[in-house]
């Protein structure tokens, strides 16, 4: 099983809304601290409530998931370099930059939850802003976007290393 690290914004109910996210994205391109060449892949899919998303894809760190604390630190680094170039990306309605998070919620849920939501990295548009009135978990982004900010990526040798999982899962065994 693939595990994606991306950016995956909900660009609302018109597909031309995220098909202008993706041209966006399409061909950028950064240089990370271990030379690596990362190039965005931006692809479009709707939701099941009907809303057009995109998922914006590095190249080289995409399908790996967090299996040291190296791909931590680049995942993080690539994360910075997306949330910069997202501040001047076409409208969205939501984002977030992390590992499998594609359609983390969907508009409905997002609504049910805004009041209890806790997510490192979540960029809104400020029409949630009215919804939610003054929280302070998040902070200005860009203009016409507010967010709570980025953490970062985290390596848990628990979840990578089976052989760790299976030891701790011993330890955990009621004898």
């Amino acid at each position: 099983m693939a595990w994606i690290f991306s950016l995956s914004a909900e660009c609302g109910v018109y597909e031309s809304g995220a098909n202008q996210f993706a041209q966006y994205f399409k061909g950028k391109s950064w240089l990370l601290s271990n030379e690596q060449k990362c190039l965005c892949n931006p692809e479009i899919f709707q939701d099941i409530e009907d809303n057009w998303w995109c998922r914006v894809s590095p190249s080289n760190l995409s399908e790996v998931g967090i299996v040291s604390s190296e791909s931590a630190y680049l995942m993080t680094e690539l994360g910075i370099l997306l949330y910069q170039s997202l501040r001047f990306a076409p409208p969205f309605r939501y984002a977030l930059v992390g590992v499998e998070v594609d359609e983390f919620r969907t508009y409905g849920e997002l609504i049910e939850d805004l009041f209890n939501l806790s997510m490192p990295g979540l960029v809104l548009s400020e029409t949630f802003k009215k919804q939610i009135g003054e929280v302070s978990a998040f902070r200005p982004f860009s203009h016409g976007y507010i967010w709570q900010p980025y953490a970062g990526e985290i390596y848990n040798p628990l979840i990578a290393s089976p052989q760790l999982k299976n030891k701790f899962n011993e330890l955990l065994a009621v004898r």
